[in-house]
């Protein structure tokens, strides 16, 4: 009797323990999707309101997409009525064709009441840290940049120091090894900071911009990759006519891209006692895939028409 009472008193602490490990284990759920670009497909309406009714049975805790979603033209003005009908928490990044058109960065963000392309928000017990990839170099620069400058540099270092919850950055064009033309210089900082924090130490970071579905760990940080909610980008050499003639007019694009049949999004759970889980979405092509109009096949493993689901491992934060 002696032996079962002592026997019990054990498992009731170890049960006691576990459970104080769960209570202390900080969760977050993500409603997420990238690189709708409205301008370019005839249904990115259609994408988004899919994207949304998905939401009202997942209830994430918060939703954001990833940049390359459109530029504040008047007919572009129903796609963002859908993203701003959203009750929810919500947050926009600035990818590379926001300014398309003309457009410049102080409207695009002015049309999305963001007062600043970069900045950080708290859900859930995470702190979040959203970057803007299209710094330049230098003034003179043209065309399309996948850069992060000094001052945002600086900045980022100054969020970090004072970051006192486990960290995930959200940017349009990556920090990993397909990331913005200083990303090794990011990812030594980001490291040495993970090297001196126990409790703020830096996840992942996602980002969408080349529509591939890939997901790579570098020394400790996950860098993920949310493939487009549309297209694989071919190009002028690859154009095949997939959709009707109406829309062929109309969207001029459409015709160098391998689109998917239906919107890809996902809803990523982070747990600080190590886990990233990524829900899987699949779609097809429409029409015929890249390779079969001689699209070089060199990242066939990541260009597919697909969010594949994931579980991927981090060592736990100390809370």
């Amino acid at each position: 009797m002696k032996r079962f009472l002592v026997t019990l008193s054990v498992l009731c602490l170890i049960t006691h323990f576990s459970f104080a490990q769960k209570k202390g284990v900080k969760k977050v759920k993500i409603g997420m999707f990238s690189d709708v670009h409205i301008p370019t497909m005839h249904d990115g309406e259609s994408r988004l309101t899919a994207f949304m009714d998905s939401m009202k049975t997942a209830k994430p805790d918060f939703i954001i997409e990833l940049g390359d979603f459109g530029i504040p033209a008047e007919k572009y003005a129903p796609a963002f009525a859908i993203w701003d009908a959203y009750p929810g928490p919500k947050y926009h990044l600035i990818g590379n064709h926001e300014m398309d058109g003309g457009t410049s960065l102080a409207k695009a963000l002015t049309y999305r009441k963001m007062s600043s392309s970069y900045y950080t928000f708290d859900q859930q017990g995470f702190r979040f840290i959203v970057l803007d990839g299209n710094d330049k170099k230098s003034p003179e620069l043209k065309g399309y940049q996948e850069h992060i400058g000094i001052v945002q540099l600086a900045w980022l270092k100054e969020e970090l120091e004072k970051a006192t919850s486990p960290i995930v950055i959200f940017s349009h064009q990556g920090l990993g090894l397909d990331g913005v033309d200083n990303a090794a210089e990011i990812r030594a900082m980001l490291e040495a900071h993970n090297a001196q924090t126990k409790k703020a130490k830096i996840i992942a970071n996602f980002y969408g911009h080349i529509h591939y579905d890939r997901a790579e760990e570098v020394n400790g940080i996950w860098y993920i990759c949310i493939n487009s909610m549309s297209y694989k980008w071919l190009g002028e050499e690859y154009g095949h006519v997939r959709y009707s003639a109406e829309v062929d007019k109309n969207f001029k694009w459409i015709k160098y891209t391998a689109p998917y049949k239906d919107p890809l999004y996902t809803v990523v759970e982070i747990s600080t006692d190590g886990i990233i889980n990524i829900a899987g979405k699949k779609s097809e092509w429409v029409g015929p895939s890249p390779w079969d109009v001689g699209f070089p096949d060199k990242n066939k493993a990541y260009d597919r028409p697909e969010i594949r689901a994931r579980k991927l491992r981090f060592s736990p934060v100390k809370l």
